[in-house]
This record gives structure tokens, sequence and C-alpha cells, in this order.
């Protein structure tokens, strides 16, 4: 159980910052810096953008499996 709820919260966790934060900050980034191509400019956003959802899913891993451990019960060997 604690795999499955970790799993989903990372899900919708990676879900939301992808849709709500990802693309701004990656824009943000992209404004910082000067480029001599646009192939850099890509590379750069791309890192940015899937970095933030890879940071997002790892977070909402770590907050599913916090919450799991509460559904988890303990066996007791003889």
């Amino acid at each position: 159980m604690r795999y499955l709820i970790a799993m989903i919260l990372a899900f919708f966790t990676a879900l939301a910052v992808i849709i709500f934060a990802s693309s701004p900050t990656a824009n943000w980034v992209v404004y910082q810096f000067k480029f001599e191509s646009p192939d850099e400019v890509s590379n750069l956003f791309d890192a940015v953008f899937i970095g933030l959802g890879l940071i997002g899913m790892i977070f909402g891993w770590a907050i599913g499996w916090a919450i799991g451990g509460a559904f988890e019960t303990k066996s007791d060997p003889l």
C-alpha cells in the first residue's frame, strides 16, 4: 500500500509542477542568459523543465512514502 500511495502522489505532484511551475520557471531561467544559438536556448529550457518535473516527482514520492507509512501494518514474527 505504501508504494501505491507514493507512486500516485509522485505522479500528481509531478503533473502539478509541470502544469503550473515548470514552463514559467524555465522561461525565467532562459531569459537570464545570452545565447549564440537557438539550440542552446532549447537545451537549457528543456533541462530546466524536465529537472523541475523530476524534482516534483521525487518530492511527491517522499511525501507519499511518509503518508503511506501510516497505513502500513507491522507484522510480528513468531
